[in-house]
């Protein structure tokens, strides 16, 4: 009981070690949003909002990229198609459960101009949702990269169906693939024909290539090094994870990164000054902003996106005879499936493009802000279900 105990205050010290920046980011915005709402609206919109939401969250983006990449590697968690094959059906079931429950209630209500934002519940909350399932599975638990493999595949898909659906201009498919494939060329004919390590020199230049690419292209350009990061100089198998902490004893071990290990080492630091900015500018809501919106976005988290990702994978193993990964069990995956359901950050970017300029816009907010509570749920499951934290399960 003691090591237990011991276990998970070790792991509620890294859950605030690593999102410290992000709650006083969002809070201030609360607390100020609230106070002084209109003062709070002049600040952010404009110059400050687009260089959060358009240009630094390309890096938080380009760190859970790297880790999903390297996720499938050989070695790596997801390293075979078969591997790789349950967590993506359940992707979809992540997508499709949310966004049905969203649309049906929209129309059970009669309020068809929420439809429009039916993306929202989709998204999960990459930062969050991996402290969470830290601090209930440990630190190389396989549910660990099998929840960012749902955490990316539906952010990704999320914002490119916002470009699709809402674009801000029209898509230009050639431009977009001439500078992003010109980036990706680059950096493969500087790993080829040089000796450099440095990840500057592959994350500036292709990186400044491809954000114009998607910018110019009409998809949003945080996702702009999510076709960069392959790129970079790596090992072939894979070695740790994303967050993982330095090693202070072990220095010899950080000569030996990799370029892409670099990349992850530099750039968390500031990444986690980045979410903070990112909670300022986006979550500042009033708190009376509860509406139709907010009601449909949490149903849409909370019950919609476990729902769809535990009805995928079934499907996925009684038709397609696919399991889960090692170690991981269909408790577990209950337990990813209402992690995913932290929408936060994610689901407060997609509604800001969602519903930009229309009344729905806090009330949508609002919804994403209480999608926090699948934390507290995903906690009592584990507790339930007896999850022991730092175990692998059988």
């Amino acid at each position: 009981m003691k090591k237990i105990k011991k276990k998970t205050i070790e792991g509620i010290g890294f859950l605030l070690e690593n999102s410290l920046f992000l709650i006083i980011g969002t809070l201030a915005a609360l607390i100020w949003a609230n106070i002084n709402h209109e003062t709070y609206e002049s600040i952010i919109h404009g110059n400050l909002h687009f260089l959060v939401n358009e240009i630094l969250m390309a890096f938080f983006f380009g760190l859970a990229a790297k880790e999903i990449f390297e996720a499938f590697l050989p070695g790596g968690d997801l390293s075979s198609k078969r591997k790789a094959a349950t967590p993506i059906i359940a992707t979809l079931g992540g997508i499709i459960g949310p966004a049905a429950l969203y649309v049906g209630l929209s129309l059970v209500i009669n309020n068809t101009s929420l439809v429009q934002g039916w993306a929202i519940p989709c998204a999960t909350d990459i930062a969050f949702s991996y402290l969470i399932a830290r601090l209930i599975f440990g630190k190389n638990h396989p549910a660990i990269p099998f929840l960012l493999v749902l955490a990316i595949a539906d952010d990704a898909t999320g914002l490119i169906i916002l470009a699709i659906f809402y674009p801000t201009h029209s898509m230009n498919l050639g431009i977009l693939a001439l500078l992003v494939g010109s980036g990706i060329a680059l950096n493969l004919l500087l790993k080829k024909h040089t000796k450099i390590k440095n990840f500057l020199f592959y994350l500036i230049p292709a990186g400044a290539l491809s954000w114009f690419g998607f910018y110019l292209g009409g998809i949003h350009p945080a996702l702009c090094l999510v076709p960069i990061i392959p790129t970079f100089p790596h090992y072939r198998t894979h070695r740790e994870h994303i967050f993982e902490e330095i090693d202070e004893e072990q220095p010899l071990k950080h000569k030996k990164w990799d370029t892409l290990n670099h990349f992850e080492h530099w750039l968390k630091t500031p990444v986690e000054f980045i979410l903070m900015f990112f909670g300022f500018v986006n979550a500042g809501v009033a708190l009376t902003s509860i509406g139709a919106a907010t009601m449909l976005v949490t149903i849409g988290l909370l019950i919609g996106k476990p729902l769809g990702i535990m009805l995928f994978t079934f499907l996925a193993y009684k038709v397609f005879k696919l399991h889960l990964p090692t170690g991981m069990n269909w408790g577990d995956l209950l337990v990813v499936g209402v992690i995913a359901g932290i929408g936060f950050t994610v689901s407060l970017f997609i509604a800001d493009i969602a519903f930009a300029g229309t009344q729905n816009l806090e009330s949508a907010k609002m919804g994403a802000l209480f999608s926090f509570a699948a934390a507290i749920i995903a906690i009592l499951i584990s507790k339930v279900f007896k999850i022991p934290r730092g175990k692998i399960s059988k």
